[in-house]
């Protein structure tokens, strides 16, 4: 080989082993930061990670919550319509959170599936619902009436 090209080709390596080795650096960095939202339904059906760093949500159903009277640990069940997950959290509760409204908690699943949050979000208005409550909420609610639709063409 002529030693002009040899030159390049040796440079040419080194420069997509080094990128190839930032890229790696980069995606090994987001790994840990990404925090993937799973709908109560997708976390009854085993879809969602255990002992992992994910989001949750859906609208906090009506009764379920139950305050420890001595700390600041609290439990609650949120619902797709379909599904529910129950969620423990220690700590201050954002001041919108309330019953029948949707809030967002990140945290991890147990092994027991419960869901314990590190940080519980409210929506900061009447008419604000966070996007992926949104889309679970829809993706239920279109699943609950494909099954209507089939159970009517059964008869």
């Amino acid at each position: 080989m002529h030693p002009v090209r040899k030159k390049r080709l040796i440079v040419i390596t080194a420069i997509v082993l080094i990128l190839s080795a930032a890229v790696g650096l980069v995606m090994y960095a987001l790994q840990q930061n990404i925090n993937l939202f799973f709908s109560p339904s997708q976390i009854a059906m085993g879809e969602a990670p255990r002992n992992a760093n994910i989001r949750a949500g859906g609208m906090v159903v009506k009764d379920s919550v139950k305050r420890n009277p001595d700390t600041l640990a609290v439990a609650f069940d949120v619902t797709d319509f379909q599904h529910k997950v129950t969620i423990e959290y220690r700590g201050i509760l954002p001041d919108l959170f309330r019953e029948g409204q949707g809030i967002v908690a990140q945290g991890k699943l147990n092994n027991d599936g419960v869901f314990e949050a590190t940080e519980v979000l409210a929506k900061h208005d009447e008419k604000y619902m966070p996007p992926e409550i949104t889309e679970a909420l829809k993706s239920a609610q279109s699943s609950t009436d494909e099954s209507a639709a089939s159970a009517q063409y059964t008869y």
